[in-house]
């Protein structure tokens, strides 16, 4: 089968510098099959996986230049560092006028590498102030003359805004803030401005993302776990997620009960509960249309669309060893997930490493990708999260094996028709006696 990868024009830098490796990996895995079976080479007794990895080896030589070369874009110390100022263009100073850097970008990007956590990240102080601008002066106008009008067009731009925001707030949970020490207390306070605008409670986001999901790893006692589900079954999706929309405000609180965490209980279900109360002051004695297009809407739409993103994002699970990292979460390749939402589609690697900055996603994912491929991980490309929950809903498994990249030698082999049948092996539902048997971590 030919090797047809596509380049979408919108990838990152890193993500292109990705897909060009993990192609030639590709090629030389076929180059090696096809020696072999010509029996005209010096090694023809060596099994044909053997190849594959000394061609990898061979490979992974050529790849050292441009693991090189991103380390080099991400280290402040080096002479090529560029810092990411806006998701959606590359290398911004050679794209201005001289002038227009010299005296307007570059001040700007100094007081904002100073002002943030780390040097790379200028684009969120980028962001921080295109929301204090846009989505807070606007919610302010909607409360003090509401205008339907007005209202739809600011539901609109926080739905445009939601995805890139949470992941930005994805990095502040993991690292304990996106800012530096001198702006720790705003780095503290701003969320629970923002939060609320973009559909988030409160702390929830903390709670049940880190402090419990990445506990859990979609294992038995994760809430948000798929392994109960049979993935490409709409009325197990509309289960999983209606069960997150009406009870996660008492499973949360209760899970950490159990787990005799009672503090993080406590606060878990204060701050949800917190929101509530809240979203309801608001609407009673300030305003309560606006309430419902500042608040009430986002909440709802984020709601979904966390559960949606879950779903895709641990929907392949190898049966035989689930509670692997490898074989329970995809890595995609692709701009929704990658430009515009901080590398997200790097999800293995997140869950490897979950303090792992994202501007390093892509440089370890290259160091090891044949780790990768022996463990049976699977990466998708030109497909994002959403996307794959939607072609898994109605069954369209031939989109997803397109868009599937196989790693290692096994999955290089397998033919279109191989690839359908192997994804559709990763989305059984699993049985109870099977999950006590394979989750022996849990157990």
């Amino acid at each position: 089968m030919e090797c047809e990868l596509f380049y979408d024009s919108g990838l990152t830098r890193a993500d292109h510098v990705v897909l060009k490796n993990l192609e030639n990996d590709i090629t030389k895995r076929r180059e090696a099959r096809s020696e072999q079976t010509k029996g005209d080479n010096d090694w023809h007794h060596v099994s044909a996986a053997s190849q594959a990895e000394s061609q990898d080896e061979k490979d992974s030589i050529e790849a050292i230049k441009d693991i090189a070369l991103l380390k080099s874009l991400r280290d402040p110390g080096d002479a090529h560092f560029e810092p990411t100022i806006f998701v959606s263009i590359d290398d911004l100073p050679n794209r201005l006028p001289k002038s227009v850097n010299n005296l307007v970008l570059q001040p700007f990007v100094r007081w904002a590498r100073k002002t943030a956590r780390y040097d790379t990240d200028v684009v969120f102080i980028v962001h921080l102030v295109l929301y204090f601008t846009t989505s807070v002066p606007s919610a302010i106008l909607l409360f003090r003359n509401f205008n339907l009008i007005h209202g739809i067009v600011h539901a609109v731009m926080q739905v445009y805004y939601v995805g890139t925001y949470t992941l930005m707030m994805h990095q502040h949970i993991h690292q304990r803030g996106i800012l530096s020490k001198k702006y720790a207390l705003f780095d503290k306070l701003f969320p629970y401005i923002t939060d609320p605008l973009m559909g988030h409670t409160w702390n929830s986001y903390f709670y049940h993302h880190v402090k419990h999901h990445h506990v859990e790893g979609n294992g038995p006692d994760d809430l948000s776990s798929t392994i109960r589900y049979q993935r490409d079954d709409i009325f197990h999706f509309l289960h999983y997620v209606g069960r997150f929309f009406f009870l996660v405000w008492l499973d949360l609180p209760t899970y950490f009960m159990q787990k005799r965490r009672w503090g993080l209980g406590l606060r878990a279900a204060g701050w949800e509960f917190g929101t509530y109360f809240f979203y309801y002051s608001m609407a009673t004695f300030v305003n309560k249309q606006a309430t419902i297009f500042v608040y009430i809407i986002p909440f709802l739409l984020m709601r979904l669309g966390l559960m949606a993103g879950n779903w895709g994002q641990h929907a392949f699970v190898e049966p035989d060893e689930p509670d692997s990292d490898y074989r329970s979460s995809i890595t995609l390749v692709d701009v929704a997930s990658n430009r515009f939402c901080f590398n997200d589609g790097y999800h293995t690697s997140h869950h490897l490493n979950p303090l792992r900055h994202w501007r390093d996603h892509p440089i370890s994912f290259l160091e090891q990708r044949k780790a990768y491929g022996k463990e049976g991980a699977i990466l998708f490309h030109n497909i994002d999260f959403l996307m794959i929950t939607y072609r898994l809903m109605v069954k369209d498994y031939e989109t997803l094996a397109k868009c599937m990249v196989p790693l290692g030698a096994a999955q290089t082999d397998l033919t279109m028709e191989g690839r359908i049948k192997f994804l559709k092996s990763l989305t059984r539902k699993f049985s109870e006696e099977e999950i006590q048997k394979k989750f022996k971590k849990q157990a």
